[in-house]
Formats: C-alpha cells, structure tokens, sequence
C-alpha cells in the first residue's frame, strides 16, 4: 500500500499503548510509520533528570525499532504542562512535522483523556490539520492509552470506539514494545500493566470476532 502514517503523541509509549498492534500491521502491509512526541515526558517529575529523559528515549528506541517506526521527531515541550503554553506554540512545530511528513493518516489521542498533555496533544492536532484544500491527511484516528482514558470523568467525552484494527497477528510486536518500557509499565492489577493490556485487546478483538484488537474513534475519514 506504501501510505505515509503519522501517530501524534504527547509522550513515548503513549504510541505502543494506544496503537502498537495497528502500527506493526501498517509497516508489515508495506506502509511507512512517522511519530512526533510532543512533550519529554520527563520534566513534571520533580525527581528525574536528564539521565532520566535519555533512559526514556533509549527505551523508545527499542519499541520504535520493535514497532517498525521509520523517523521519530521530539518536540522537548514541557511535560503534563502543555496547558500553559499558548496553543500556537504547540500547533506551530507540530504543522512543520506534518508538512514534512504528508501524512495520509493520522492516530493521536482521544480528546476527552485525564491526561491533560492528551488533550492539548488532540487539539494540536485537529487544528493543525484543519481540512484546507490540498491537505495530505485524509484520515484521523483517535486512540485510547490506559490510565487516561478510562481514568477520565465520565461526562468528559467519553470514549465511544467506531473503528477496530485487527491486530491478531501483531499483539505480540505490541506486547514487545511494551516491555521495552518496563519503567513505564505497572503491575497488575493496575491497567497499565502488560496483562491487562493484553486483555484489552482481546476484550476489543472478541467484540467484534477476532482474537485480538485495537479500538479507535474517527475523526475524519475522507474516501
């Protein structure tokens, strides 16, 4: 198929969480996978460093690599603080990536997250990415990331799936990726944890008859 994917993501692992299994089917069916990560992840914790932030990205190498992701782009913004940033200052570099890419398809965050670095990160996208004439991105998808999500009020938008990717032969690439950020992950019971990732996606597959899936809101589809 040879189409240009773009996931853009206010963290790394965000992407394996949300999309893992359908970025790993994307590179096999001959597509080329870009990320753009807009926040370092790092600097809201007021006992990280910077040998923190290089552990993280050392991490997200080896889940890139695991995923079949072509080119990651760090934008460095602030972490769980993209709220105080003008909203220009976050869709401004995130245009620049979007040009260079000429993405057909975009995956991104669900608007409604308890993360506030998701919501911002969804906004950016849907206003850089404003239907103008000519614009290479015909399709967008928002994601779920557990302990965001699901973690959200429930009268905040809550997330309604309208699209499923069967990811039956990828769940494991998805489960790898995973573990490559061990330091992220928790255990079970919590739902960021690798076991009740993967009933999630079996949760999200046997809904709809199939081993294994990922679920997505569309926010554009454009045939």
């Amino acid at each position: 198929m040879n189409r240009r994917i773009l996931v853009v993501a206010a963290h790394t692992d965000d992407e394996a969480l949300g999309c893992g299994g359908t970025i790993a089917r994307h590179v096999a069916e001959g597509d080329t996978v870009h990320a753009v990560f807009l926040a370092d992840g790092v600097s809201s914790r007021s006992d990280l460093g910077n040998d923190e932030l290089k552990t993280r990205e050392a991490a997200a190498e080896i889940a890139h690599a695991r995923l079949g992701i072509s080119s990651i782009t760090y934008l460095g913004l602030p972490d769980n603080r993209l709220d105080s940033m003008a909203l220009l200052d976050v869709v401004q570099p995130l245009e620049c990536v979007i040009r260079e890419v000429a993405p057909e398809v975009i995956y991104t965050h669900h608007s409604g997250d308890l993360n506030i670095d998701h919501r911002i990160t969804h906004q950016a996208v849907m206003t850089a990415c404003r239907p103008m004439p000519n614009s290479s991105v015909r399709e967008i998808y928002t994601f779920e990331v557990m302990s965001s999500t699901e973690w959200a009020s429930p009268d905040n938008n809550p997330f309604l799936p309208s699209c499923f990717v069967d990811i039956s032969d990828y769940l494991a690439t998805k489960l790898d990726a995973l573990d490559a950020y061990e330091l992220e992950m928790r255990d079970a019971p919590h739902s960021r944890s690798i076991e009740h990732l993967e009933y999630l996606a079996r949760h999200r597959g046997q809904s709809i008859g199939v081993a294994a899936a990922e679920a997505f809101m569309v926010m554009r589809l454009l045939k």
